[in-house]
């Protein structure tokens, strides 16, 4: 077993497995820009990795992620349509990165997994969840919306348009009976069945794995996915610098009272405590 720590990302081989956890916990591994960029590194270099098989997603107890921070894109100012397109376009490419990785990802998600964090976890092959996992994409309760729109590709039309048109948060357990969730298991189970899952996986030989995965992510470019993702940037960046009243007063107490506030105030709105 090996491991490295980097600022946001610690690294660990177990194996054929390489175990990557997004480590930003104080802000319940928010993907800021910085986050982004070494957690695509991570992933390009177990791509690489001619000894590594299987490649492990995760964050920590209280989160897997929160979704791209929203306090970073505030303080940078990001408001016309092609600020937008330009930061959407790399938010999405770590998505991306992760559906057309040439090696298995698995997605180990306990706690908090929202809004872009949902978006990566949906982009792994698979997906185990503790049972206080809880998912969701709220972002359009303050004027957002999905940017990897992966959802109607895993969950359906019905599904997919209750939880985008009401930013509604729902438990592992429904998340698993949507088909979001390969298995939910008790949260101190969690890492060990995805090591068993992992290593399952790690006994069929590389090749197999690369053009098996291959198979499948072509069979959802045949069904439109990459054509919905990449339609859905343009979209996504323009309804993002669209002005809303409610937009506003979000961006504003971000700014003078901060995230929670913010966020306080997004869901008292549906009559709900914050997420």
């Amino acid at each position: 077993m090996t491991t490295s720590t980097e600022n946001l990302v610690v690294i660990e081989h177990r194996g054929e497995v390489a175990w990557l956890t997004i480590n930003r916990p104080k802000k319940l591994n928010a993907l800021s820009v910085e986050v982004i960029a070494e957690l695509s590194a991570a992933l390009t270099a177990a791509e690489a990795d001619p000894t590594i098989k299987v490649v492990v997603l995760q964050g920590n107890d209280r989160a897997f992620s929160v979704g791209y921070d929203i306090t970073q894109e505030v303080e940078m100012g990001v408001s016309t349509a092609e600020q937008w397109h330009t930061g959407l376009t790399n938010n999405i490419g770590l998505s991306m990165q992760v559906w057309r990785l040439k090696k298995p990802v698995i997605a180990a998600v306990s706690g908090w997994c929202l809004g872009g964090g949902c978006e990566l976890a949906m982009a792994c092959d698979l997906l185990v969840a503790s049972d206080d996992a809880e998912f969701g994409e709220p972002e359009i309760r303050f004027g957002s919306g999905p940017v990897t729109l992966l959802m109607p590709f895993l969950l359906g039309q019905k599904a997919t348009n209750e939880l985008l048109y009401t930013g509604d948060v729902i438990t592992a357990e429904r998340a698993e009976t949507l088909g979001m969730v390969n298995r939910v298991v008790a949260k101190a189970d969690l890492n060990d069945a995805v090591d068993a899952l992992a290593l399952k996986i790690s006994l069929t030989p590389l090749p197999i794995l690369r053009y098996t995965k291959r198979a499948i992510t072509r069979a959802y470019d045949a069904m439109g996915l990459t054509s919905a993702v990449e339609s859905n940037l343009d979209i996504a960046a323009v309804l993002n610098s669209a002005y809303t009243p409610e937009r506003e007063e979000f961006t504003n107490l971000v700014s003078t009272k901060g995230l929670g506030a913010a966020l306080a105030w997004r869901d008292e709105r549906y009559g709900e405590t914050a997420n």
